[in-house]
């Protein structure tokens, strides 16, 4: 039973070693619920988007205004904005990079769904020249 198997990584898999803090040991243990049962799919990426991850805030506090940068975040260009959202989940392959086709592609997604539900984009919205919160 592949289930019962220990994986080291989660099906859902941001692409850089530092986010191993956002899953429970339940989840790291039985990848393959993640991977088949909606529900628990969705509350994995629910606490995700929720729960800070330090030094990182959460994405949600982000996108509400909740957070406030640091000296040490505004040193390193790490402002409120969708680009600091990129940082959280993949800043240490996508961003502090200067132009990066895959940031590029998720602004795109992001203003489309902007303009689907008539909200505007705020500022920032790229990472290129920040450095990663793991960096």
């Amino acid at each position: 039973m592949s289930s019962l198997l220990n994986y080291k990584r989660p099906t859902y898999r941001p692409s850089y070693m530092m986010n191993d803090g956002w899953e429970s040991n339940r989840l790291r243990w039985y990848q393959d619920a993640v991977a088949t049962d909606a529900v628990i799919s969705f509350k994995t990426a629910f606490w995700f988007w929720m729960t800070p991850q330090s030094p990182k805030p959460s994405a949600h506090a982000v996108i509400t205004g909740g957070w406030t940068p640091s000296a040490a975040d505004c040193s390193a260009d790490r402002v409120p904005g969708y680009g600091v959202i990129t940082n959280i989940i993949n800043g240490g392959v996508e961003c502090g990079h200067g132009s990066d086709d895959r940031v590029a592609d998720r602004i795109g997604f992001y203003k489309r769904y902007c303009d689907l539900m008539g909200v505007p984009y705020g500022d920032d919205l790229d990472c290129y020249n920040q450095r990663p919160f793991n960096g």
